[in-house]
């Protein structure tokens, strides 16, 4: 791991395990430590005014990294109708059966690395080896929000309508962004998620297509 000094009060952490770091900073519990923000191969560590940065840092840099960055806990369940634009494509890409693609997606269990991209927006890791396909070469202008998607070795469901590249598997009902609650963002770095195949019809489910 590298640690470098990010301004007066925060690190910042390059690491190959950013998911991992954030659950042992997390569990450190310190009270100097403000706030810890995973990236796809970073990890900003902020830091109350006056902190020790050098300190901090040779701490951090010598922490020893749990197997896993999951939270305890029942995993989140969420429902899923797989209707979406992309199944058979990624079916024709992978080489396998529309069920199979199907199967795959809702048989693992994910977990959530960081949020980006849009606020609520959790990018999750876990995702089976055979469903790893690239990014649409054109991005739709709009992703109706609940759509749950694939792209690279990430899932993901989009917490509100906006512009997006991945490849759509289905929807959900599931609200993942509500600004009336605390936290607003139901997924949280380290929050366990399974997928549940639902039949169209079944339970309040809106469209996201």
């Amino acid at each position: 791991m590298r640690v470098r000094r990010a301004g007066d009060a925060a690190l910042l952490i390059e690491t190959e395990a950013p998911h991992r770091l954030h659950a042992a900073v997390r569990d450190l519990a310190r009270p100097e430590i403000v706030d810890v923000v995973p990236g796809a191969e970073t990890v900003l560590v902020t830091t109350s005014p006056g902190t020790d940065l050098g300190r901090l840092g040779a701490l951090l840099g010598d922490l020893t990294l749990p197997k896993t960055s999951a939270t305890g806990g029942e995993p989140l369940r969420v429902p899923v109708v797989y209707d979406g634009a992309d199944v058979d494509e990624v079916a024709s890409l992978t080489g396998l059966r529309r069920e199979e693609v199907i199967e795959r997606h809702s048989g693992g269990e994910y977990v959530v690395a960081y949020l980006g991209f849009s606020p609520g927006f959790g990018y999750l890791t876990g995702l089976d080896e055979s469903l790893h396909v690239s990014r649409r070469d054109s991005p739709r202008t709009a992703v109706p929000a609940g759509s749950v998607a694939i792209a690279g070795p990430y899932g993901a469901i989009y917490p509100s309508s906006s512009p997006g590249g991945w490849r759509l598997l289905g929807h959900t009902s599931v609200r993942l962004w509500d600004p009336d609650r605390d936290p607003p963002s139901l997924l949280q770095p380290g929050t366990r998620v399974r997928f549940e195949v639902e039949s169209a019809g079944e339970g309040d489910l809106g469209a996201a297509r």
